[in-house]
């Protein structure tokens, strides 16, 4: 019977993580040295940690789990204290089908640690291996300041606090630590926006991944003042001023990352709210193959933005992608022999190589005098961060036909739309007409998880519901797939995000439409028997490709 160390090495070798000449020399130093085999084999740098304890899960009979890929639910982290989880290197990361407690360890062989968190837990447990780094970090992430936080506020009391006591206990260490760990947890989840909510009795802190909305925590209501002015210091906005909502920027390093964050605070009857955009500096690097786009589309898309003049529309509501997309348009023009400038309110991503102009209402810096401005300014193309009016709309337009590419966003259901709502802002016909080149409609999807997602066949009526034409499912029933769930998409069957678009070109025909007046449903059939699909015929294009369900495209998409 061979001895545990060698049916390790038996593992890795029949993995193909080392080959039989490796695994000789280090059998060799460690009968002339002595030591752990798995400890030797990370020295020499042979295998990686994963791979060692994926190997050692193996050996052992267990389950592995990967933390820096799976995604775990925050309601049961917070089910063991801090302390107790740093002594035994263990923490609850779900909950499995029959209903037992699923706890990283890096020591599953702990019998002590298992009867410690059976007590604490009062439930079944079913333990599972991780690495030690990735155990201490998922603590770090999601326990780390908790402790810190009610020493914090059981020093507090209920009375209101004087500005100075404020300041002082904004930059008490466990808020400024707190303050940067849900940052750092936020970005490292993937998350859009934080939100750190004042309700009657606690403080409620929820993030939003992937579209959805989820609550992480929950907080002392006597922290809540300090936290704010925190967030607000750190923002660089009157920590004095709970009044009026306030706007501000947060730069800075968290998780080992570069982050930019919006911030904006309301005040509501139970006290300020604090929402933070987190922008996503990788995202303006994005191809735009990345987002999407189905070849006809793509193609459509890109003889727009390859010219030299006219203007293209991106419509959506907020948080559909609008921004992600014409900053990688910018990213395939973006050229030294090319003058781009954008004027945003505000400049939400920094780009290399492009002029960028954040309006100033107040200095009466405001998008039409920005626009007249920067047509001196020699600009090959133009980005306009919204149509908000006839003005801003009137000069981009006749820069777009003057011989500037301009780029901007409308507030439109569809594509169709955006040359009927421009006229409704008193755009005339004939200028709507002569500049607008192309107009893009687009909403973002949940893209199913990759582990979990399950296939399965649909019946006819659920295929005619969702909105497939008869004559598209003749015979065979295509496969489908549903969202399921596991520790990867922290149980939501979703993860990730990809985007529908509806692709108008105004060709000469929708031109002559549009100078007569044609309503959007006139435009729309003209546009769809040219070859453009609506949102919804690409969303179920995509869920008969696997990349997300009939339920997520009836969500998004009317």
């Amino acid at each position: 019977m061979k001895n545990p160390q060698q049916q390790l090495g038996d593992i890795l070798l029949a993995e193909g993580l080392i080959d039989q000449q490796q695994l000789d020399a280090a059998l060799e130093q460690q009968r002339a040295e002595g030591g752990n085999l798995g400890r030797i084999f990370l020295q020499r740098g042979l295998v990686t940690e994963h791979a060692l304890v994926s190997a050692l899960a193996k050996r052992l009979g267990m389950d592995f789990a990967d933390l820096s890929q799976q995604m775990v639910d925050p309601s049961v982290v917070t089910m063991i204290p801090e302390a107790l989880a740093r002594r035994h290197r263990a923490v609850p990361i779900g909950v499995n089908d029959d209903g037992a407690l699923v706890v990283a360890m890096s020591d599953p062989s702990n019998i002590v640690a298992l009867d410690d968190l059976r007590t604490v837990t009062d439930r079944s447990l079913k333990p599972v291996v991780a690495t030690r780094t990735d155990v201490e970090d998922t603590i770090d992430r999601y326990l780390s300041g908790d402790s810190d936080l009610d020493q914090l506020e059981s020093e507090e009391d209920d009375t209101d606090e004087e500005l100075e006591e404020l300041a002082d206990a904004a930059d008490d260490a466990p808020i400024v630590k707190f303050c940067n760990q849900l940052i750092a947890r936020a970005v490292r989840d993937r998350a859009s926006d934080i939100h750190v909510e004042p309700q009657e009795r606690q403080t409620r802190v929820r993030l939003r991944v992937d579209g959805v909305l989820h609550e992480v925590q929950t907080q002392p209501k006597k922290v809540h003042n300090a936290l704010t002015s925190r967030l607000k210091i750190m923002s660089e906005l009157d920590i004095a001023e709970k009044r009026i909502p306030q706007d501000g920027r947060v730069t800075g390093k968290f998780g080992g990352r570069s982050v930019d964050l919006r911030v904006s605070t309301l005040p509501t009857v139970f006290g300020e709210k604090v929402v933070m955009r987190i922008l996503d500096k990788s995202s303006v690097l994005l191809d735009l193959g990345d987002l999407g786009f189905r070849e006809d589309n793509f193609q459509r898309f890109k003889r727009s933005y390859t010219k030299p003049y006219g203007m293209i529309l991106v419509t959506g509501p907020t948080g559909s992608g609008k921004s992600t997309t014409l900053y990688a348009a910018l990213n395939a023009i973006n050229d030294p022999s090319v003058n781009i400038v954008t004027v945003e309110d505000p400049v939400e991503y920094r780009m290399s190589g492009i002029s960028q102009v954040h309006v100033h209402q107040k200095a009466g810096l405001t998008f039409p005098n920005a626009l007249r401005s920067i047509l001196r300014q020699d600009p090959d193309v133009v980005l306009v961060g919204e149509m908000r009016d006839r003005e801003t709309a009137a000069i981009g337009m006749e820069a777009a036909l003057t011989g500037h590419l301009v780029l901007s966003t409308l507030h439109t259901n569809d594509a169709p739309s955006a040359v009927t709502r421009l006229m409704e802002m008193g755009i005339d016909p004939f200028l709507v007409s002569s500049s607008v080149d192309c107009v893009l409609a687009q909403r973002l999807l949940r893209r199913l998880c990759g582990y979990c997602k399950q296939p399965y066949t649909p019946s006819l009526e659920e295929l005619e519901s969702a909105g497939f034409a008869s004559d598209s499912i003749e015979g065979e029933i295509p496969n489908l797939y549903r969202a399921v769930g596991c520790p990867s998409c922290a149980h939501t069957g979703y993860r990730g995000r990809t985007a529908v678009h509806e692709v108008m070109s105004v060709t000469e025909e929708i031109k002559r439409l549009i100078a007569e007046r044609a309503s959007a449903e006139d435009i729309e059939k003209f546009a769809r028997a040219q070859g453009m699909e609506s949102l919804r015929e690409d969303g179920l294009v995509k869920a008969l490709q696997g990349t997300t369900t009939l339920e997520e495209v009836a969500r998004v998409v009317v």
